[in-house]
């Protein structure tokens, strides 16, 4: 289950034991321009004692990529072991517009993270001759020269923390089926793998080493287990908003990843409707133009029938980790709808 990071953190979290207590598996916090994911997981880690505990997403263009594995290093310290790292690229409109850092290369960088991530928490001495990062720094890259190869002072809980990847693009898809242990996409459609992500990821797979073994895959989904047909149409009308603003409104005209996945799944008209709608302020015809069958199939909502169905396919496409925001409105339905959740994936 993902945090929301807008709400009453302090209150969330005194509830998320509850769902600790239903069987919830992992929590991830976001991290988009509000407060960090960093500190809050840590706070998650002193109250609960079997969730693992991931970052969803880390930006990697706001921190130095031994900065990040040092970070995770920590959070696995404290947890005894439950850190799982999420990493992504973000957006330019958040990295240049919050961050003031070019973007620039997320595929190239993404790559190296891993490798230097893996390198600290191996207690390697940190030297790096990468495109876009060089450990130490030398007088040839800009330096003083003075920079010493150092390794991490604290030996970590785990040398190879789960590394996630947020990927939706097929050369970042290919890359996280390569150097990841996980990858996340948003929107998944599992009937339509193949046709979306298929060459991407048996292309990553082959250069995959297998000591990483299987790829994992969670995705975002919403969760909505209902007999009453008009909260699961008022639930599945949310999924349907959430959808217009990514695939109209998250980018510019021609450069959209997440309509360019909605074309991919094969809704070319819908997808340049919902943008242009989008992009003209008319978000309800937007969201009103997506797909009824899209928002089906990417989101466990309805009966425990078909969500059973859907948790089937999702299975089938790879998924092994559903991150499910349940969506009944109160905490005491919320709890129950991942102990019924659980029940089913068990």
């Amino acid at each position: 289950m993902g945090i929301n990071y807008a709400g009453d953190f302090t209150e969330t979290i005194d509830h998320l034991l509850e769902f600790e207590a239903a069987g919830l598996d992992r929590v991830a916090v976001p991290e988009a321009y509000s407060f960090d994911a960093v500190s809050q997981l840590g706070f998650i880690a002193a109250k609960t004692t079997t969730l693992e505990l991931a970052s969803g997403i880390l930006p990697m263009f706001s921190r130095t990529p031994t900065n990040i594995a040092m970070t995770a290093a920590g959070l696995d310290y404290i947890s005894g072991g439950r850190a799982v790292l999420g990493i992504g690229a973000s957006g330019p409109q958040v990295i240049e517009g919050f961050h003031g850092v070019k973007y620039d290369a997320p595929l190239g960088r993404a790559r190296e993270y891993a490798d230097i991530c893996r390198m600290v928490w191996r207690r390697d001495r940190v030297e790096y001759k990468g495109k876009y990062y060089t450990l130490p720094l030398t007088e040839e890259d800009g330096g003083t020269g003075l920079g010493k190869a150092l390794k991490l002072i604290n030996h970590p809980v785990r040398e190879r923390i789960p590394m996630a990847l947020a990927a939706i693009g097929p050369k970042n898809v290919a890359l996280a089926a390569e150097k990841f242990e996980e990858w996340q996409p948003i929107f998944f459609h599992p009937e339509h793998v193949d046709v979306a992500f298929g060459e991407p990821l048996a292309k990553g797979k082959a250069k995959r080493d297998p000591e990483l073994g299987d790829l994992n895959i969670s995705v975002t989904t919403a969760l909505l287990i209902t007999d009453d047909a008009e909260k699961a149409a008022a639930a599945r009308e949310l999924v349907s908003h959430q959808v217009a603003l990514y695939v109209g409104g998250m980018g510019a005209r021609g450069k959209n990843f997440y309509n360019d996945l909605a074309v991919r799944y094969g809704y070319v008209d819908e997808a340049k409707t919902i943008q242009d709608l989008y992009l003209d302020g008319k978000k309800n015809e937007a969201a009103q133009a997506v797909p009824d069958d899209l928002v089906r199939q990417i989101s466990l909502i309805g009966s425990r029938d078909e969500v059973v169905d859907r948790v089937a396919a999702f299975r089938d496409g790879g998924v092994t980790m559903a991150l499910a925001t349940p969506m009944a409105g109160n905490h005491a339905d919320d709890v129950e709808q991942i102990r019924t959740l659980k029940e089913i994936v068990s």
